[in-house]
């Protein structure tokens, strides 16, 4: 109130919650919103000339709801876990983290359950990655050169009990929308201003425990494809198949004020790109949503998520998503240099009767004293570690 005056922002929050057929609810921004463009915009291009995604699912066979907690149990506190970017332009790298958590967490059965680092994602693959990214880029890095584990920054651990290799260094905010429950200081004040990148991790931290404390050990990487899906049926499939994936949207004023429901375009102006992570569908009331998982902290919205309109790809939520392939062989440990073989140790080939022949990881894990080894992108089973 200005004056006596409604200002932008309370008049932009009333137009919302009184328009007609409106799903969600506004309430004020108590900051005023610049909101940090997380995603370039090349990334949709980028993404559109990934593999696609091929699956048998029939569009019939699709459910009208499928949430991934609840589909993967074993993984639910991985799929579940809500981080916090700070104020820095990282979303690109936070979705793609997180993502990946949960598509290592599925693809190993529950076995692997650790959050893949954030910090390790936006400051080594890429040179300024507060200053947004791509969302392929996560996964390219991954792929190739691997990810150590890491959590938040002073947080308890939704994932294991932390010690891991290199959590997140920028401090928690709270992200637009009323200041609520949230006990963080919100962008822009005291113990939340604007964040520059810190340099590449390359070792762990210091508070790190065993096994997360050898840098080059912890990385995690995948063999396999990065591909993409897009359009309503196509990401319900990717989905279905292996789990979470990263997907970027148009940020609108309005989104600033979200507090909960099902969110579509009202009103206001372009903002930016955001990065997140589409975790599930539902229909409420005849309305059909997406649940998304944001990375604006656990008292941010609904719990940490929004839901949006699904079917009409709302503000491009629909328009490309990427994910690794849902058959992609996940192994431990950094990925050797191109060139010679490496040093002492055993080389591609047979090994002894018990881990001979073995070409999944799962099988060759289930053998005793066998070891899943990755070489230039090719997996072997072998009876001795890997080098």
């Amino acid at each position: 109130m200005v004056d006596g005056k409604l200002d932008d922002q309370q008049r932009l929050v009333e137009k919302v919650n009184n328009s007609p057929g409106v799903l969600w609810k506004a309430a004020r921004n108590e900051r005023s919103y610049k909101y940090m463009s997380g995603v370039h915009s090349s990334s949709k291009d980028v993404v559109q000339k990934l593999p696609k995604q091929k699956s048998n699912i029939r569009d019939e066979d699709i459910p009208a709801s499928f949430d991934s907690e609840a589909n993967w149990p074993q993984c639910a506190k991985v799929i579940g876990d809500i981080r916090d970017q700070s104020m820095c332009g990282c979303c690109w790298a936070f979705a793609g983290a997180s993502a990946a958590s949960d598509r290592l967490c599925i693809a190993t059965n529950g076995s692997v359950a650790v959050p893949l680092s954030a910090q390790d994602v936006c400051f080594c693959a890429s040179d300024d990655g507060c200053d947004g990214g791509q969302i392929d880029t996560p996964w390219q890095y991954i792929s190739e050169s691997g990810a150590v584990t890491g959590g938040q920054f002073q947080s308890t651990y939704p994932v294991g009990k932390g010690g891991y290799c290199s959590d997140f260094t920028l401090p928690h905010c709270h992200h637009h929308g009323p200041q609520g429950n949230d006990p963080f200081p919100a962008e822009g004040t005291p113990g939340c201003q604007q964040q520059s990148s810190p340099s590449c991790p390359s070792k762990c931290d210091g508070n790190s425990t065993s096994p997360h404390n050898d840098f080059s050990k912890d990385k995690w990487s995948f063999s396999g494809e990065v591909q993409s899906a897009s359009g309503e049926e196509g990401i319900q499939k990717a989905i279905m198949t292996g789990g979470p994936v990263e997907t970027a949207f148009t940020v609108y004023m309005d989104f600033a004020n979200y507090v909960s429901g099902i969110y579509h375009h009202v009103s206001g102006g372009m903002e930016g790109g955001h990065a997140v992570r589409i975790v599930g569908w539902g229909e409420e009331a005849g309305a059909k949503y997406w649940k998304v998982a944001n990375s604006w902290n656990p008292y941010w919205g609904e719990a940490g998520y929004f839901r949006i309109k699904r079917g009409n790809s709302e503000c491009g939520i629909e328009d490309g998503v990427t994910f690794s392939s849902s058959d992609a062989k996940w192994s431990q440990g950094a990925s050797p240099a191109p060139g010679p073989s490496p040093g002492p140790g055993p080389s591609p080939g047979p090994g002894p009767d018990n881990c001979v022949n073995n070409d999944k990881k799962a099988p060759c894990d289930a053998e005793a004293g066998c070891h899943w080894c990755t070489y230039a992108g090719e997996g072997f089973c072998f009876s001795t570690p890997c080098p």
